[in-house]
């Protein structure tokens, strides 16, 4: 295949992807913070960098990629819910760490390499922040201890920001003790009744932008390839998290490549739990849209650009993956070939993961396959369709239960295929009131028609309508 191109925020470029070690290709991603059920919107990144991990499996190969996506356990937000419940705060990210890998498995979401917590690297922050307080580079003050961004050459390179700007967009508390507004907090003490871990710099808890730091180290290293999350984190989480490795390491840089993917909105309003503004992909689940169907919209617009959630899009999203399914079904009495992934879905991908454009290729395996007649051509159509699929982590499913066939007995399949089949000649000889009669007739038997350019698809309503 050809190159791989990532947009990459630090240079604020397109790049070729050049790992530094093609036998150990590296990626962090930063995950949730388990203290709620998470959103539409931050199964983003879980979904974008779901399609570069499996992209970079296909090209370096499974064993060679590393990718670890953390779970954020120790929080204010993880706090209050175990304090409103009177429980340890190991029942509240437990309980939400099931769920979120509930929702990632409803997604068709990989699990990652690993999935390191904070709680379970606290040795190892403590030892990166008393690493930096050794060289100087952050400071106790009343039981907190503080980076020091003066200390940091280029500081802001990341972010691309002014110091006002970082200081106003960190939202940072200007206390007393702090040399510098911009410091930033590695370790705070803890509250009465809060977790508390014993360090040499007094007992507490550490600040968000530390804990990945050590736990890139821990799981990958100290110099990765990508860095990847929502553009909400490019500052200030990554710039925080530059700055410290810079400070540790000096001979690499924290990553190689910074990617970043654009916010889910709904009516053009950011989704956020704050605003309210949100939706899970277990109450979409309920209502019966397929994981698929949630998967395919999030991946339906460029990762970087902003995605408007709709029930246009969800029902957009279901039409497409019921035309692809409606031809897999049609396809089911043949073998498909054993076939790798069509060169242009992998360069559509390569090309700064542009998922649109590997829609539009699977598209047109789409339309060959459907006018494939010979049965070598329809097996090949058929491989390259289900190859496509795995890349994009979309038609893993069986095309009979795709469209609830599946507790349906083959004599009613039967019949159902005639009517449709007889439907359809009337509609091509334009004998629209037999056509017509047939789509009442298919209808009383409780069955939903949707006519694609590939001939109609059906399924039972009771599927449609749980």
């Amino acid at each position: 295949m050809s190159d791989i191109i990532l947009y990459d925020t630090a240079s604020r470029s397109r790049r070729r992807f050049v790992p530094e070690n093609p036998e150990r290709v590296t990626m962090y991603v930063c995950g949730p913070t388990v203290y709620g059920p998470a959103h539409i919107g931050n199964f983003r990144p879980a979904v974008v960098f779901d399609v570069l991990f499996r992209l970079l499996r296909e090209v370096y190969g499974a064993d060679h990629v590393l990718y670890a996506r953390n779970f954020t356990d120790v929080d204010d937000k993880i706090n209050a819910a175990a304090a409103s419940e009177g429980v340890d705060i190991s029942v509240i990210t437990e309980r939400f760490t099931k769920i979120y890998h509930s929702d990632s498995d409803a997604l068709g979401i990989m699990r990652p390499t690993f999935e390191p917590t904070a709680t379970g690297h606290m040795a190892e922050i403590i030892e990166t922040i008393d690493t930096l307080i050794k060289a100087g580079h952050a400071y106790a003050a009343e039981g907190h201890v503080l980076f020091a961004v003066d200390k940091c050459d280029d500081y802001g390179a990341l972010s691309r920001r002014s110091q006002d700007d970082m200081i106003a967009g960190a939202r940072v508390e200007v206390a007393p003790y702090k040399k510098n507004p911009a410091d930033f907090v590695l370790w705070k003490p803890s509250k009465e009744d809060e977790p508390v871990w014993q360090s040499p710099f007094g007992p507490g808890r550490p600040g968000w932008h530390t804990e990945c730091v050590a736990m890139i180290g821990a799981a990958l290293g100290p110099s990765i390839d990508i860095h990847g999350g929502g553009m909400d984190l490019v500052f200030p989480h990554h710039e925080n998290e530059v700055a410290q490795a810079k400070c540790l390491h000096h001979d690499g840089p924290l990553a190689r490549y910074w990617v970043h993917n654009g916010f889910v909105s709904m009516d053009a309003e950011k989704m956020s739990k704050s605003l309210g503004n949100i939706i899970r992909p277990s109450e979409l689940l309920a209502r019966g849209v397929k994981g698929e169907v949630i998967r395919y919209g999030l991946l339906s617009g460029h990762y970087r650009a902003p995605l408007d959630w709709t029930d246009r899009l969800i029902e957009q999203s279901r039409k497409s993956l019921d035309r692809l399914y409606g031809v897999l079904r049609r396809l089911s009495d043949v073998e498909a070939a054993d076939v790798p992934v069509p060169a242009s879905v992998l360069e559509a991908l390569g090309d700064d993961i542009n998922t649109p454009k590997a829609f539009a290729a699977l598209f047109e395996i789409l339309a060959r396959a459907n006018k494939a007649e010979a049965r070598e051509e329809q097996a090949a159509a058929k491989g390259e369709l289900l190859a496509a699929g795995r890349v994009l982590g979309l038609l893993q499913a069986d095309p009979d239960s795709w469209f609830g066939l599946d507790s349906i007995d083959a004599d009613r399949r039967a019949e159902i295929d005639a009517l449709l089949n007889e439907r359809q000649a009337a509609r091509v000889a334009k004998d629209f009131a037999k056509a017509d009669a047939l789509r009442t007739q298919i209808d009383a038997l409780g069955v939903l028609v949707d006519d694609t350019p590939e001939g109609p698809v059906w399924r039972m309503k009771a599927v449609e309508e749980a």
